[in-house]
């Protein structure tokens, strides 16, 4: 029996299809990753193809590894020459090699995202920017959207000539990627653009790869942005086998620059390509498939396509309507633990999935309080944690002592007594002689504005040269011990008698494991390798390492790509899921993209899916909180695939909620009967009688809103956040929405009934 028996029969068209363009429309669990396998296989064992000329790409780096396993099991010897990587894995690879030939050193190091953070921050101080007025947040997004479409820095300033607000961004842009320069770094963008911009200025360099990759898959074509897509076709523009697989239903991060358009115009850009559509679902049950295939239909933009099972219809979709988020909370966090009770499941075998992570809170102390164990995915990450960046900011400064920020980070890590006045001292003599901040560290004793602290930055100084010393003899985990010994970095944690010290303390040694693991895998890696791998470490990468199972909390963009028996999806109401920034756009591109993010939501539950809806819920920090709707995209869904029905909505007082109204909720146990007999239940039924009452839809009211006494650009006062400018105000059925720019809050939105806001 061949290896091949076991696909469908357009899994096997995918497989066999081997030259040209061709683009595999894969539906969610639809197999791609096995199509692609058997691709590979089928290239090589069935064509001759070489393993040395075939690529194939994905997004992260559990992807990749588990594409490269399967890769290992199903071809065996030679599978090793494959090349398979991340975007940015691959960027990096390519990059260690050439990067001098775009003036970069070839042992660059790669920032993340609180690095990137870092260096805007000291832009803004250096240029004496009010980020009052400009964000720093916003600034940082701009210049990686710019990357994103391969928009240089003298194309954006030429762009931004005649606006004052774009100028000084692109002088931020300018200033940024000089700092980058400097330090010899790179963000995750530049990879990717450093990339193109190598392929497309030294065309031996590409026509050496073209060659090697006579073969190229992509996987998760959906979600590639505008520089990938050029990397892409550059690498294939010669051989022109490529095969990309990807599903538009499932294209959710426009907000990372994702661009739809490539999946949507492929044939446009390859007119002679054959298109495959992979439509058999091996994960869903039928009434999970046909509820998300109903919820997708409404969208225009996508190519046509519907999943469908062998398995059975399954369970009906689970609707529950809640009076308050409380209460949705401690239904959910009930009904998994009594699932997984009843049915003997682990609790891994369920997840919670919502829009916004301000709806994670009342969950995990819903499910706290139920004694489910629980993990949110998106917290800290691992190499975000302050002792990791520290101990790998020592191996970057002894990598490399360009880069500034690692430097700065540990000068005083043990405290030696440098003070800011004497780094800001420093760096201004680095900036005046063009020069790292490390270099000039070295001269200390020569520069007179640094003479007086020459004795302290020189027991630092050295005590790297030290470490530089012992590197060329050392692994990377002595040299690691060694500098834990030197500086007494465990020592002082210890003494430090904070509570989360043991933590900490075993973070380091869960480096000193990943590291040893590395370099096992990859015993001719270098330094640089290990900190370009830390450095493209994501969140999920570590997903299933976990001792006890534990329910995962997450956001749905969060959730792509992974797969759950039990699904929960929370706060399905209008103005949260759909956003309100969706509802209100005058663009359909918005509310489609959040469609889509429904469907990819819906289509990771295997057997079991649940929707859940809450009437009231405060937001903003407890101010803001309103009546919704249920959320349009469960009217999407046909009433015979819920197990309740939709009702028509009838305005009503809080006070008389009753389980007719939309949808009923079939969970009352007796801590949410009491709920309305809590101090918190009577204010919010005070809020929204309150609401009714301005908008006129109270009980015999006639009453309309009054003007506001304050306009876009006014100065405002509010009693938690202070004083901010008003950005933005809109009308709304019962109130007026404000948006305010605070000067130490941030941007908040509010409704003007609940905010209080008084004109200054």
């Amino acid at each position: 029996m061949s290896i091949y028996d076991t696909l469908n029969e357009q899994q096997k068209k995918g497989v066999f299809t081997t030259e040209g363009p061709v683009l595999l429309l894969a539906g969610a669990g639809s197999g791609k990753t096995r199509v692609m396998v058997h691709r590979i296989a089928y290239l090589i064992e069935e064509m001759g193809v070489n393993p040395f000329n075939i690529l194939a790409i994905t997004f992260t780096n559990k992807a990749a590894g588990e594409m490269r396993s399967r890769v290992d099991k199903l071809i065996g010897f030679g599978s090793e020459q494959i090349w398979v990587s991340t975007f940015h894995s691959m960027c990096v690879k390519i990059l260690r090699r050439f990067a001098d030939k775009i003036g970069y050193d070839t042992n660059f190091v790669i920032y993340d995202t609180d690095d990137s953070k870092a260096i805007v921050k000291e832009i803004f101080k250096k240029l004496q920017l009010d980020s009052l007025h400009i964000k720093e947040g916003a600034v940082r997004g701009i210049i990686s959207r710019a990357k994103d479409e391969l928009i240089s820095v003298e194309q954006f300033e030429k762009d931004a000539a005649y606006d004052y607000k774009e100028r000084k961004i692109a002088e931020i842009y300018r200033e940024y990627q000089t700092t980058l320069k400097k330090n010899n770094a790179m963000d995750f963008d530049d990879l990717i653009c450093n990339t193109v911009k190598l392929f497309k200025e030294h065309p031996q360099v590409l026509a050496n790869y073209q060659e090697r990759f006579q073969y190229i898959h992509v996987d998760e074509y959906q979600d590639t942005n505008t520089a990938q897509f050029e990397l892409v076709r550059l690498l294939a523009d010669k051989n022109r086998n490529l095969c990309v697989v990807g599903d538009d239903d499932q294209s959710i991060y426009k907000f990372r620059g994702a661009n739809i358009r490539n999946i949507l115009g492929f044939e446009e850009t390859y007119p002679n390509a054959t298109v495959i559509k992979l439509e058999e679902n091996y994960r869903s049950t039928q009434n999970i498939l046909d509820a998300a295939n109903a919820v997708i239909h409404n969208n225009v933009r996508r190519k046509d396509k519907s999943l469908w099972t062998r398995k059975d219809g399954g369970n009906p979709i689970h609707f529950r309507q809640f009076d308050s988020a409380d209460e949705e909370a401690e239904f959910i966090a009930y009904d998994v633990k009594s699932k997984a009770r009843e049915l003997g499941l682990p609790y891994s075998d369920f997840a919670v999935l919502y829009r916004t992570n301000a709806q994670s809170n009342l969950l995990e102390k819903a499910c706290k309080r139920a004694g489910v164990p629980t993990k949110i995915v998106g917290g800290i990450s691992f190499f975000s944690r302050k002792e990791i960046k520290d101990v790998l900011a020592y191996l970057k400064t002894i990598d490399n002592g360009k880069d500034d920020l690692a430097v700065k980070r540990i000068i005083n890590i043990p405290k030696r007594g440098i003070g800011a006045t004497t780094i800001l001292k420093a760096q201004v003599a680095a900036d005046e002689e063009g020069i790292s901040f490390y270099d000039v560290l070295k001269k200390a004793r020569s520069i007179p504005s640094l003479a007086k602290s020459a004795d302290k930055i020189e027991k630092f100084t050295d005590l790297i040269e030290y470490f530089r010393h012992r590197l060329e003899n050392y692994t990377v985990i002595d040299l690691m011990d060694e500098i834990l010994a030197k500086t007494g970095y465990i020592q002082i944690l210890e003494e430090d008698g904070d509570e989360d010290a043991l933590d900490r303390i075993n973070n380091i040694k869960e480096l000193e494991a990943d590291i040893l693991a590395f370099y096992e895998k990859n015993e001719e890696a270098t330094l640089s390798d290990y900190l370009a791998d830390a450095a493209l470490f994501t969140d999920l990468d570590k997903l299933d390492d976990e001792d006890v199972p534990k329910l995962l909390l997450m956001t749905l963009h969060a959730a792509k790509g992974l797969e759950f028996p039990n699904v929960y999806i929370a706060g399905m109401e209008d103005g949260i899921f759909p956003s309100s920034q969706a509802r209100s756009s005058e663009s359909r591109d918005e509310l489609e993209e959040e469609r889509r993010l429904c469907y990819v939501g819906m289509t990771r539950a295997m057997n079991d899916l649940t929707l859940t809806y809450a009437k009231y819920r405060l937001l903003y920090g407890g101010y803001g909180g309103e009546y919704r709707a249920v959320s349009s995209f469960i009217r999407e869904i046909p009433n015979e695939l819920l197990d309740n029905k939709p009702q028509v909505r009838r305005t009503r007082d809080f006070d008389d909620y009753g389980d007719d109204n939309v949808f009923a909720s079939s969970f009352k146990p007796k801590a949410i009967a009491r709920a309305k007999q809590t101090e918190r239940m009577p204010q919010m039924a005070k809020e929204v009688k309150a609401l009714n009452q301005i908008s006129g839809l109270a009980k015999g009211s006639d009453m309309n809103l009054g003007d506001l006494d304050y306009t876009v650009g006014d100065r405002v006062r509010h009693i938690k956040f202070g004083d901010g400018t008003v950005t933005k105000i809109d009308r709304e059925p019962r109130d007026y929405k404000v948006t305010v720019d605070f000067d130490t809050a941030g941007t908040r939105i509010m409704y003007a009934i609940f905010s209080k806001l008084k004109k200054i």
